[in-house]
């Protein structure tokens, strides 16, 4: 479970996030709708810990939560990070071995999950080379391969055709099945409600 109680977070005199509570369970998901410069984004970031809660507390399972338990969360910004010049195969081992995962496990995982969101494409090809939203789908891939304990997805919906849109919803919702704990951010109220 992850719980976040009376959570703020302020930049000088400006409050991005106030007093928000909720908890998650696994196999539950979690929609978060809002506007630009809602929070979202800003929540997400304290939950991985790349910037501290300005009053609040994370906890998961009831305890602070250390550099040990973030290693089963994965995370997908809203700003896309892959290495643009490497090889879809390259940037999943560069994943792959930040879990400890084998290279023959990784190469299993990584088929089936093309397979599963349908990416045109190799595991030679380049990031470059990729449509948008096959390198999305690669992206989302880095993150959902693990079957981390918490999925935490900033706007995975942006630029996804409805075609794309339904496998992703398929891809999470099977997670979820199997116990993870999903937290997303989305501009559209369908897209929470066939998640949720």
């Amino acid at each position: 479970m992850i719980e976040l109680k009376h959570v703020s977070r302020n930049f000088n005199d400006k409050t991005a996030v106030d007093d928000l509570n909720f908890k998650l369970f696994p196999g539950e998901t979690l929609g978060i709708i809002g506007q630009n410069g809602a929070g979202k984004s800003t929540t997400f970031r304290m939950i991985m810990g790349f910037i501290a809660p300005s009053k609040g507390h994370i906890l998961v399972d009831n305890k602070l939560i250390d550099e040990k338990v973030r290693r089963n969360f994965g995370f997908m910004p809203e700003e896309r990070g892959l290495y643009q010049n490497e090889t879809i195969i390259n940037q999943m081992i560069y994943f792959g071995e930040l879990h400890g995962m084998s290279h023959f496990d990784l190469r299993i995982n990584l088929r089936k999950w093309m397979k599963k969101l349908a990416i045109v494409g190799n595991f030679n090809d380049k990031i470059k080379d990729l449509s948008k939203g096959n390198a999305q789908k690669v992206q989302l891939i880095a993150v959902l391969m693990f079957e981390p304990k918490l999925i935490i997805l900033d706007e995975p919906f942006s630029g996804l055709d409805p075609v794309n849109a339904e496998l992703l919803n398929n891809a999470i919702l099977e997670l979820k099945r199997k116990g993870s704990m999903i937290v997303f951010s989305s501009h559209s109220m369908d897209n929470v409600e066939k998640v949720s």
